[in-house]
């Protein structure tokens, strides 16, 4: 157990210490907050438009992460003699592939945080007609992130540490405290706007838990790709399965339900991708919770076990005889 534990932590701090991973959780989390601060004139529909870009922003950002993660995590190694090296210790091929995707599916979660706190002030900051943006909270939102990096920059000049990992840490904290601040103690009003208007949509706390789930289906399958391919074909698999997951329904599942057997086979291999999507069942309701969605989210959780058991046991059996000399 000691041994899982050590190369998963390790795994999570090579990942968070790329470059690439500070990257993008910064662009990520900066452009969903910049989507509630521009007017879109849709007929009422402003919030709808930014709480759904937000979504789509988390989860194609997920999926490079997870691709490029993966890549680094296991595919690198492989190409560099690292496996090697742990695996000529008595480790087995299991245990380091496990705790690896465990590595990968912390890294993934810090991610999923911090845009799940973009995602949830992006709905605070939404306006329509009768609004006016939030440039305060907007503001305070990238100060707090420009803050992250120049401390980040502090403790790598002072006191010697790494730039990048202490860069997502200050990132992780400091958004935290700035959500927390515009979400619970600050006040944004305007005449005649609408009482719901500033306010936290927190529907969309499930939907984010939900493409979390989806971000590590993904990351198992992406594991498994790494465990034979590079990064480039590994992107391009991973990319296919996610736009046919999404195609799925439209591609397979009437001849599925007709008794068409190749079709029935597609359509259960592949991933649904739209039973993680909740966009759309959030802005069907105005009440404060849809009923029954933490439910919908366990039943979401049990599909991505089974699912992520065969992903990682695919992986596993490509590993087992892969040559890493």
């Amino acid at each position: 157990m000691r041994q899982f534990h050590t190369i998963a932590t390790n795994a999570f701090m090579e990942l968070v210490r790329q470059p690439i991973f500070l990257l993008l959780a910064t662009i990520s989390s900066l452009f969903i907050v910049f989507l509630a601060a521009v007017p879109y004139f849709a007929m009422g529909e402003d919030g709808k438009m930014v709480k759904d870009s937000a979504l789509a922003t988390m989860l194609v950002v997920g999926l490079f992460v997870a691709v490029l993660s993966a890549s680094a995590s296991v595919a690198h190694e492989i190409r560099t003699g690292t496996a090697l090296t742990v695996l000529a210790k008595p480790v087995g091929r299991a245990k380091f592939l496990l705790a690896k995707y465990c590595g990968l599916a912390a890294a993934l979660g810090v991610l999923a945080y911090v845009n799940t706190l973009a995602t949830l002030l992006a709905s605070r900051m939404a306006f329509d007609a009768y609004g006016e943006a939030d440039l305060y909270g907007t503001g305070l939102y990238f100060g707090a992130v420009g803050l992250a990096f120049v401390l980040g920059g502090f403790t790598n000049y002072f006191l010697r540490r790494p730039f990048v990992s202490d860069g997502v840490l200050f990132l992780t904290v400091l958004t935290t405290v700035a959500f927390i601040w515009l979400a619970f103690v600050a006040e944004h009003k305007k005449a005649g706007a609408d009482p719901g208007m500033y306010k936290v949509d927190w529907r969309l706390l499930p939907a984010c838990v939900l493409v979390l789930l989806a971000l590590l289906l993904l990351a198992g399958l992406a594991l498994a790709c790494s465990t034979r391919y590079d990064t480039v074909p590994t992107l391009v698999i991973c990319s296919a399965l996610f736009l046919l997951g999404l195609m799925s329904d439209y591609l397979f599942g009437r001849p599925a339900e007709a008794g068409v057997m190749w079709a029935t086979v597609f359509h259960t291999v592949l991933p649904n991708w739209q039973l993680f999507w909740l966009a759309d069942a959030i802005e069907g309701t105005r009440t404060h919770a849809i009923p029954g969605v933490w439910g919908y989210v366990a039943k979401a959780t049990g599909y991505v076990a089974g699912y992520l058991g065969a992903s990682l046991a695919v992986a596993l059996m490509l590993f087992e005889d892969r040559e890493l000399s």
